[in-house]
């Protein structure tokens, strides 16, 4: 029989021996998980790899990237620079911020590196989208819908769109309770995008009925690509089909329209333009463009103009200068209809008093607008596949690897600014001149991305936060109805956890009824 002490001694022995095979076995797997990248150069270039970790075997530092958010990234620019390696979600990656970086990146499409998007974000949006298209198509689409965005459209948008948000202000000023901003924003930017950019005439309930079918769709565009039964994938190729289904209707009809009367809508303008380039586009293509429509506009305006409001209440002195301004310029005087037993009525009728421009002279607003868009960017950046080694800040970029440029980063970054990056200050954004931060040609200021996939829509987008920004300021004043300031989520875009939970009171009107008090 073997003593009780020796026993014990010849377990820990195993465990102990156990360990130290697993350790040994672990370091091992670590070494050639470093190894396989670091060979993984091309000798070709005698430049080196950009510093960095690849993490963990298999798994490299996509856990890290999930508990840490924002600040993975954040950390890691401090510990090796503006332009460092890692491995997420089973792919090398670099990352890159700071302005000239970046534009190598946003300059060198279809040249040095192409768009990159998950594979499920191109089954459920489709391959007729500027989106998914590269090289010539890309061109052919962008020209396309170039005719939408232009200059022309948006004077035609701009009275429609300033009525939505009019009559959406009043509402929220009507709410017998807090609002949820961000959700209020969402809802709001849906209805816009359905009634002005795609023309479709629907009802409340229809458009809340579609709004969440669209919201199906969006949350499950990055899934993983498994077409199975209660996937993520197969929930949005649902979505996707109720979508198509409905605006078949919709574009049939439009199709039906007299083909020299003057397009009303994006959708109806997207027709137009490819019929004078001698294009006919199949209800496929027309139900695929109305859908990227909607997803550029949807999420990445709400959660901008949810910024906007978050920051003018942390910011009073900016709504002064606004007032100031509006009051400078004769519109100081807002629309206002008395209350009735169901508070302010929200579709008044009032007329529109802003055109695209007077809104290109309200300048602090502008700048407001710019400032918000600067320290809040709905995205954080964009990601792109390197099509072939090339330099970047004396490093090597790899063929084949992914690269993510980063817009937070080179906001924050930037040494550009007079004041503190991490600062609200519009002024920054007060100089007129070529070197301002802003400015053509310059990347300190990315926040609709550059080059040939620069944002199509940045002038819409901006001008719904310049009529949001003036109806707001002299038509309500709001507070929050929760204890302190929520924290902000950064993925996959900005947005308050908490939804921004805020109280919206009319202004005060004079004695004589004629508008309220700025």
């Amino acid at each position: 029989m073997v003593p009780w002490g020796l026993s014990c001694l010849s377990v820990l022995g195993a465990v102990g021996t156990a360990l130290l095979c697993t350790g040994l076995l672990l370091s091992l797997a670590q070494y050639l998980w470093t190894l396989r990248w670091t060979l993984s150069r091309d000798s070709a270039s005698a430049l080196p790899l950009p510093k960095g970790s690849m993490g963990w075997p298999f798994f490299g530092e996509t856990l890290h990237w999930l508990v840490q958010g924002s600040r993975f990234h954040s950390s890691r620019r401090e510990r090796y620079g503006p332009v460092f390696k890692t491995h997420l979600l089973g792919r090398p990656v670099v990352r890159v911020s700071g302005a000239e970086n970046v534009r190598t990146i946003l300059l060198g499409e279809h040249r040095l590196v192409r768009s990159q998007w998950p594979q499920s974000t191109h089954i459920l949006l489709g391959s007729h989208t500027l989106l998914g298209a590269v090289g010539e198509p890309h061109r052919r689409r962008r020209q396309v819908l170039a005719r939408v965005f232009s200059r022309t459209a948006l004077e035609r948008y701009v009275p429609r769109l300033q009525g939505a948000l009019r009559g959406e202000v009043r509402a929220w000023c009507a709410a017998p309770g807090p609002v949820a901003v961000y959700e209020a924003a969402k809802a709001l930017t849906f209805r816009m995008a359905a009634r002005i950019l795609l023309g479709l005439r629907l009802d409340e309930a229809r458009c809340a009925e579609l709004a969440r079918t669209f919201e199906q769709l969006v949350e499950n565009l990055f899934s993983l690509p498994l077409d199975v039964p209660f996937s993520g994938l197969r929930k949005g190729i649902r979505a996707r089909d109720q979508l198509h289904q409905h605006l078949e209707e919709a574009i049939t009809e439009k199709l039906r329209e007299d083909q020299a009367a003057e397009p009303g809508d994006a959708l109806s303008l997207i027709i137009h333009r490819a019929r004078e380039l001698g294009r006919e586009l199949s209800m496929q293509e027309l139900q695929e463009s109305a859908v990227e429509l909607l997803f550029a506009a949807f999420f990445t305006t709400a959660s901008a103009s949810t910024s906007l409001i978050l920051l003018l209440l942390q910011h009073p002195a900016a709504i002064t200068k606004i007032q100031q301004e509006l009051v400078a310029q004769g519109l100081g005087r807002a629309c206002y209809c008395a209350p009735g037993a169901a508070g302010l009525r929200p579709h008044c009728g009032c007329e529109p008093d802003l055109s695209l421009a007077l809104l290109g002279r309200l300048h602090y607003v502008n700048c407001v607008v710019k400032e918000v868009l600067r320290l809040l960017p709905p995205v954080s950046g964009g990601y792109r596949t390197a099509l072939r080694t090339f330099e970047l800040d004396g490093y090597q970029i790899p063929k084949g690897w992914s690269v993510m440029y980063s817009i937070r980063d080179t906001h924050e970054t930037a040494a550009v600014y007079r004041s503190p990056p991490e600062g609200f200050d519009p002024e920054r954004f007060g100089a007129r001149s070529e070197d301002a931060p802003g400015s053509p040609g310059r990347f300190h200021y990315i926040p609709f991305g550059g080059g040939v996939r620069s944002c199509l829509g940045q002038e819409l987008a901006q001008a719904v936060l310049q009529l949001l920004a003036v109806e707001l300021v002299r038509t309500a004043r709001w507070e929050l109805a929760t204890p302190s300031f929520p924290a902000m989520q950064t993925v996959p875009i900005v947005h308050p956890v908490d939804g921004l939970r805020l109280f919206f009171r009319p202004l005060a009107t004079s004695a004589a009824g004629d508008g309220p008090h700025l």
